[in-house]
């Protein structure tokens, strides 16, 4: 665990919230607790698969104990898992099962579904090169590499996870090198096929001092203009950071890409992690470093680039509220943001605090759910919201006075209902479409915003259905048998792309 900082000094925190009393209808439970051999140190948020369950990855550990990949102690050099609801897990496949790890080592970043079923993710490391691969795995655990980055060519060391956009390509980014890339600084944006064709879009550091950015570590988002957004750790305008205080980008599937915000380091630094948008339009985001005390922040940025701070967040054991997030929000079906901090809470069991669940409103009134208080894990990473309602997440690994721990998966209830959610979240009409939900077999009715669509219940947990002609952005809503269940977020119905018509002349 490590934390990149400004130059630390003590602050009183007059700029957190009150502690907030977490409310009575919230449940928190411990579903796993890895112990090396099953695991060790999961990275990335989980998702749920069309199954029902949920996958995602550890950074180590799994059967193959090569030194090469020794993380806390057990080694191992990550693994694939799978996950019930109900906290049953199963190891899909452990990475350097293959000579000199060529199939990858430390995936990290969570996984992503595609439209073939399979489950589409990033090695850190390993490959044919040493750099990190691209690589797809089946849910029933059989791996396949689709793409060795080479570091001066196509960058090295990929850290986020993939987006699947809705051109039904990939895209990604990873954290070092590039054509523009020197030691420690650089990275890439890329796009990839489901099929394994990479193409490189951007690579950072193309300006002086790295002031477009450079060290992405997290995953892209595909906004509703169709744009890709994303965070870059170091690299902006500013001086106030060794190597500049990391920025907001967008950038547009040809690769055009328009740096939106540069840190300063009063208004944070570090970003570990990727964004969100919601309802209304805006992004919102974290950063680990940086703000009145330098243990981070919350923020909200237009996809105009106009920002602003929502929350800054206190030293360990000063505020309850949490310290130092390395993990993006998550937009609930209450329209709070829910997040995670790595440090802080109301726990003294940890030096720093064990860390924080925390939500969060879009004008930035900042409730805390839950302390960990290291017996129930430590350094929170990441929360998804089941269709259920429930959000799981995990913990990272640690080794301290509490002895060691090799992270957790947990469910936090807070009395939100179920939902369906839809996979893509855009398309024009015609385009196939998979709803995800809990016990939808029986369904009688999906519509597009009140347009009646036609549907296949392929299971308990998948509906397979088009977007109807006369469909309209807005809610997708499933007549089910115990009820009628809204989308999550609406569908955004695109328009066809206009072909350009050739004039010949004869």
């Amino acid at each position: 665990m490590w934390k990149l900082t400004l130059s630390k000094v003590t602050v009183v925190c007059v700029f957190c919230l009150p502690a907030a009393i977490p409310s009575s209808a919230q449940t928190f439970t411990t579903l796993v607790t890895f112990n090396g051999a099953n695991g060790e140190d999961p990275r990335g948020s989980l998702v749920q698969g069309t199954d029902g369950n949920f996958y995602g990855t550890t950074f180590f550990g799994g059967a193959n104990n090569v030194s090469a990949c020794a993380g806390f102690g057990f080694g191992g050099c990550g693994t694939v898992f799978k996950i019930t609801a109900g906290g049953s897990l199963t190891t899909l496949y452990s990475f350097c099962a293959q000579t000199n790890c060529t199939d990858g080592r430390n995936p990290a970043g969570g996984l992503v579904q595609g439209s073939d079923g399979s489950f589409y993710g990033i090695a850190n490391g390993g490959g044919a090169n040493n750099d990190g691969t691209v690589f797809k795995i089946t849910p029933q655990g059989m791996l396949t590499t689709l793409h060795d980055f080479n570091a001066r060519i196509d960058g090295a060391g990929p850290l986020g996870g993939l987006v699947l956009a809705s051109d039904g390509n990939l895209y990604g980014t990873t954290q070092f090198w590039g054509t523009h890339g020197v030691l420690g600084l650089g990275g890439t944006v890329f796009r990839i096929t489901q099929a394994g064709t990479l193409t490189t879009l951007y690579s950072f550091c193309a300006q002086t001092n790295c002031t477009d950015g450079a060290n992405p570590q997290a995953a892209l988002i595909q906004a509703i203009d169709g744009n890709l957004y994303g965070t870059t750790s170091q690299g902006g305008a500013s001086t106030n950071c060794t190597s500049g205080c990391g920025t907001v980008f967008t950038i547009t599937s040809s690769g055009v890409l328009v740096t939106l915000h540069s840190f300063s380091g009063a208004d944070g630094s570090l970003l570990s992690a990727g964004l969100v948008q919601i309802a209304d339009g805006s992004l919102y985001g974290t950063t680990e470093n940086g703000g009145p005390a330098n243990w981070g922040t919350v923020f909200k940025i237009t996809t105009s680039g106009t920002f602003s701070t929502l929350h800054s967040f206190c030293a360990p054991m000063a505020c309850t509220d949490g310290s130092g997030p390395r993990t993006g929000l998550v937009q609930g079906t209450d329209g709070n943001l829910y997040g995670a901090a790595s440090f802080g809470g109301a726990s003294s069991k940890c030096t720093a605090g064990c860390g924080t669940l925390f939500k969060i409103s879009a004008s930035g009134t900042l409730t805390a759910l839950h302390s960990f208080s290291g017996a129930d894990g430590q350094d929170p990473l990441g929360m998804v919201q089941g269709t259920d309602g429930s959000f799981y997440g995990i913990t990272g690994a640690v080794r301290g006075t509490l002895g060691n721990s090799d992270g957790t998966v947990f469910n936090l209830s807070v009395s939100l209902g179920p939902f369906v959610m839809t996979s893509p979240t855009s398309g024009q009409v015609g385009a196939a479409v998979i709803i995800l939900g809990n016990n939808l077999t029986g369904t009688t009715g999906v519509s597009f915003n009140g347009t009646a669509a036609t549907f296949t219940v392929v299971s308990n947990s998948e509906i397979q259905t088009t977007v109807p002609v006369g469909a309209t952005t807005g809610i997708v809503q499933v007549t089910a048998p115990a009820g009628v269940l809204n989308s999550n977020v609406p569908f955004q119905v695109t328009k066809p792309r206009k072909r350009r018509t050739q004039l010949t002349s004869e």
